[in-house]
């Protein structure tokens, strides 16, 4: 069996697993409760240590049936119950830890190639045997580093929940700036120290009641990992994220953990974009670790639904140098042509060619009213000729996908400045194409290094260049993030998948 046995099967898939021995059980032996029971059960108890709901694995019951059972009080169909609930909670634990609680699908998430299949019935019976349940148990999570590095951020912000650090309620109504005073600096301090924004030593260094030197590094720190414009000061924004309850920071990381159970196993080294981030993450290797991966900003779509970033998977096959872009029909009725009416220059400036087809060999047309009336009907396309004011910029990376979602670079870089990078139609912007194009063609004959890289930028004419290997590219969403360093990140619900996910995982 490949696929998860079904909740309403696991007391057939526990009366197979154990046929005809008088109910002898997977996890009894007479009215005895075996060792693997015993770990699983506290295996069960702290699935929350995942981002998991102990109580869907049926775990206080079970827990109050074993001390029953180890009274001597139990019956013999006592004994079957317990071992049938545990193999009923064992079978959710190991889909929920492997493949998480819902389908990404059913909260707009495109991500068809989950993590791959396994025969729950033989895990199941591997546990019920091995002498190391807990490492058994833990094999079914995704083996992610980075994972790994969220669970422990879990555990590290539910200790601060439980504890919290001093409650911030003093609003700057303009930006509070190093030297100026804060009433609640003191508190402000102890909340960046309890957070590991500033050291421990800090706290023999305080100063009165203003923003010193040392406190404005902690708000820097803070800053840099809440996603805001990092500039030292206590400003709106900054005190808004610093009044978040720890509790909902804990949610963000449980969200997270959800989704990275969606992440496939990749066979080559992808590329992954997360949105909330506004960071792309090219691996050289399977391994993502720090040094094994080539980092950047980008730039994704903007908040309204329309122009969302959509999250998928497809595979990058192309590198186009001096691209056109062929303009979407949307943008060239809402946007294009209101323009063109008004302004009838405007085609010529832009260096916009009207065309029979989508492609780069079809033949300009004039502008006139039959050929913007043959626009607006789509019947005509609009595209815009390469170079250095083509809004793809000067390089295009391909992945044919439903969406026609691509990473392109952009002859705008300032808005890489911007905390908040939510300025596109949908698709991405790099912020290092030369970087990238040479990572993604590194095994594609050339030589390709960064020079002949942009060479090919800066040529006078559109080159295509396919990949040798397919490269997988998965556009993610998650709102916390854990680092090699210990930090740990929060970033903005920009487009309210948390709200979604939260609310599906709720109606379970």
């Amino acid at each position: 069996m490949a696929l998860l046995l079904s909740i309403l099967g696991a007391r057939a898939a526990a009366e197979d697993a154990a046929p005809a021995r008088q109910f002898a059980g997977l996890w009894t032996v007479g009215s005895r409760i075996t060792a693997q029971a015993q770990q699983m059960l506290l295996v069960l108890a702290h699935a929350d240590e995942l981002g998991l709901r102990p109580a869907d694995y049926g775990a206080e019951p079970l827990a109050a049936a074993q001390v029953q059972l180890a009274s001597g009080l139990g019956s013999s169909e006592a004994v079957a119950a317990f071992d049938v609930q545990l193999t009923r909670g064992v079978l959710r634990y190991i889909h929920d830890a492997h493949f998480g609680r819902i389908d990404p699908r059913q909260v707009g998430f495109e991500l068809d190639a989950q993590r791959k299949p396994f025969d729950s019935q033989a895990m199941l019976l591997n546990l019920a045997h091995t002498d190391s349940v807990r490492e058994t148990a833990a094999s079914f999570e995704p083996q992610f580093y980075h994972y790994a590095l969220l669970k422990a951020a879990l555990f590290q912000y539910r200790a601060l929940a439980r504890n919290p650090p001093p409650i911030l309620s003093v609003r700057p109504t303009q930006p509070i700036k190093v030297g100026d005073s804060y009433a609640q600096a003191p508190a402000l301090r102890e909340f960046l120290i309890r957070l590991g924004d500033l050291p421990l030593s800090s706290r023999a260094t305080a100063g009165p009641l203003t923003i010193d030197t040392p406190l404005e590094k902690g708000i820097l720190h803070f800053q840099a990992r809440h996603g805001l414009k990092a500039d030292g000061a206590l400003n709106l924004a900054t005190f808004r994220a610093l009044t978040v309850p720890l509790e909902a920071r804990v949610h963000q990381i449980e969200l997270t953990l959800e989704r990275w159970r969606w992440v496939p196993e990749f066979a080559a080294p992808p590329i992954i974009v997360n949105i909330p981030q506004f960071r792309l993450f090219a691996f050289r290797t399977l391994n993502d670790r720090k040094s094994e991966v080539l980092q950047m900003d980008v730039i994704v779509g903007r908040t309204f639904r329309a122009a969302h970033t959509p999250i998928f998977m497809a595979a990058m096959t192309s590198v186009i140098f001096r691209p056109y872009w062929q303009i979407p029909g949307g943008i060239v009725r809402e946007e294009m042509l209101p323009k063109l009416v008004r302004q009838p220059n405007y085609l010529s400036a832009q260096h916009l060619e009207i065309v029979a087809n989508s492609d780069e060999v079809s033949p300009p047309l004039p502008l006139s009213s039959e050929t913007l009336g043959a626009l607006r009907a789509g019947r005509l396309h609009l595209r815009q000729r390469p170079g250095p004011d083509n809004a793809l910029g000067l390089v295009k990376f391909s992945l044919p996908n439903p969406h026609d979602i691509y990473l392109h670079s952009t002859p705008a870089p300032a808005l890489f400045k911007e905390s908040v990078r939510a300025f596109s139609h949908g698709c991405i912007r790099v912020s290092d194409p030369v970087a990238l194009a040479v990572h993604v063609l590194r095994d594609t004959p050339g030589p390709w290094s960064a020079e002949s890289v942009r060479e090919a930028m800066l040529g006078n004419a559109t080159r295509h260049v396919a990949l040798a290997h397919p490269i997988p590219v998965l556009i993610l969403y998650g709102t916390a993030f854990a680092t090699e360093d210990g930090k740990i990140f929060f970033y903005d619900d920009l487009y309210g998948h948390d709200q979604k996910l939260a609310a599906a995982l709720l109606g379970l």
